[in-house]
């Protein structure tokens, strides 16, 4: 039987609900990120916090801990099964965005951030797991683009709730709105979603097997590479949100509803994973995103260029370079990991464990690096862009041995509607 037809305890579920509800344990991880943006200058103000560059710690703090607890989460799930490290991470994700509405104090709020994401690790780990349980191939990467899909969807307006927060009331409602959406999602998990992990696929949890485990994942060039790869984009990705309020209101002067400009960044890149996932199976995961990636690259350079030449870039031709540009990522971040973790569905836990490791941590600390550069101006911004899609090229080109846009025995499959509606084929 195919890695794609494996029969999975998720068929209990329709496809709609199993797809939504991954994405809202991914769109936890958003949330608690984009939320937050609007209130960095209340944080600022209130915890004494004196640069503005500094507050971006708020955002900085989270991703670490998001980073660093994804390594362990894996290992763990494909000894003891999906469920039970599940709720551990949203009990931990619940408490701290609790613990981090009553800091008294900015180094409080980042110990408390640090330790949401060290719960919110699980959700990513543990979804990407679930998916690969039940599904592989281009098929994955559909799901998984449908999974993004509504994942993006978040930043569009996660933003716009922070934002009506600090309208009504203060940056410490923000967290209570996370907790409680985290409740929901707990709620939901625990009342319909049943054990992906098959007992076949169970790893017992000792030293040797799991440094086996973590040679399979870093010693397949094609994982390794796409990981790689992947990780330089997302600390593009991150780069700009921790730039954003700084550029929207310091740059633009758009003051508070700069949000919504925001969000329209993030419903193209929502739109383009949706895209993608009625795309993929009849063109290939690696004509989509190496065509995105070559287009993410010529844009970066041209923005950069234009920063240079003219020494700032006027709103009405940012806004729409911005809205290209990330819309090409939403063609790039889906088939990028589905390419990486495909080859390691006897390892899946593991893999999305090591994989989110490394896109996480080191994407965040080139996005916190980006941001740390931030001068006033666009340009470490575009230079950061062009110098990381670069080096993402070179990801590609190292998985793929030189060769991109195809490769022989990838199947470009166009699934009828009907067949596309059940979890596995």
């Amino acid at each position: 039987m195919s890695e794609a037809a494996r029969p999975s305890a998720a068929q209990r579920l329709p496809y709609w609900e199993l797809v939504t509800m991954i994405a809202s344990l991914m769109a936890l991880n958003a949330a608690a990120i984009d939320i937050l943006i609007p209130a960095l200058q209340q944080i600022g103000a209130t915890l004494g916090v004196e640069t503005e560059n500094q507050r971006q710690l708020a955002i900085s703090s989270y991703v670490f801990g998001f980073g660093a607890a994804q390594i362990v989460y894996g290992p763990l799930s494909d000894r003891f099964g999906r469920r039970p490290l599940l709720f551990v991470g949203l009990a931990i994700y619940i408490l701290a965005s609790f613990a981090a509405a009553r800091s008294p104090t900015f180094e409080a709020l980042l110990v408390a951030r640090c330790i949401q994401g060290i719960g919110a690790a699980a959700t990513r780990v543990i979804a990407v797991s679930i998916v690969r349980d039940c599904f592989g191939g281009a098929r994955m990467a559909s799901v998984m683009s449908l999974v993004m899909m509504v994942f993006m969807a978040v930043p569009i307006i996660a933003p716009n709730i922070g934002n009506a927060i600090m309208i009504f009331g203060s940056w410490q409602e923000i967290f209570i709105v996370n907790c409680v959406f985290a409740t929901f999602v707990t709620l939901w998990v625990a009342a319909r979603l049943p054990e992906t992990l098959h007992p076949e696929d169970k790893r017992p949890l000792t030293p040797r097997k799991t440094a086996e485990a973590f040679r399979i994942v870093l010693t397949n060039r094609r994982s390794l590479g796409y990981s790689i790869a992947a990780a330089l984009l997302f600390g593009v990705l991150f780069g700009f949100i921790n730039q954003a309020e700084q550029v929207y209101t310091g740059i633009f002067k758009i003051g508070p509803l700069f949000t919504l400009y925001f969000s329209t960044a993030a419903f193209f890149m929502a739109a383009a994973s949706f895209t993608n996932s009625r795309l993929v199976e009849r063109f290939g995961m690696r004509r989509l995103s190496h065509g995105a990636l070559c287009g993410f690259i010529a844009l970066s350079a041209i923005q950069l260029l234009i920063s240079g030449v003219l020494g700032f870039m006027p709103f009405w031709l940012f806004l729409p370079l911005v809205i290209l540009t990330f819309g090409l990522f939403g063609f790039i971040g889906t088939n990028f990991n589905a390419l990486a973790l495909d080859p390691l569905g006897h390892v899946a836990g593991t893999a999305s464990s090591v994989i989110g490791f490394m896109q996480t941590l080191l994407g965040g600390a080139l996005g916190a690096l980006i941001g740390a550069c931030y001068d006033g101006t666009l340009r470490p911004l575009y230079a950061g862009f062009l110098l990381l899609s670069l080096s993402a090229l070179v990801g590609v080109l190292l998985a793929e041995r030189g060769r991109m846009f195809d490769r022989p025995g990838e199947v470009h499959l166009h699934l009828p509607e009907a067949e596309a509606q059940t979890p596995a084929e």
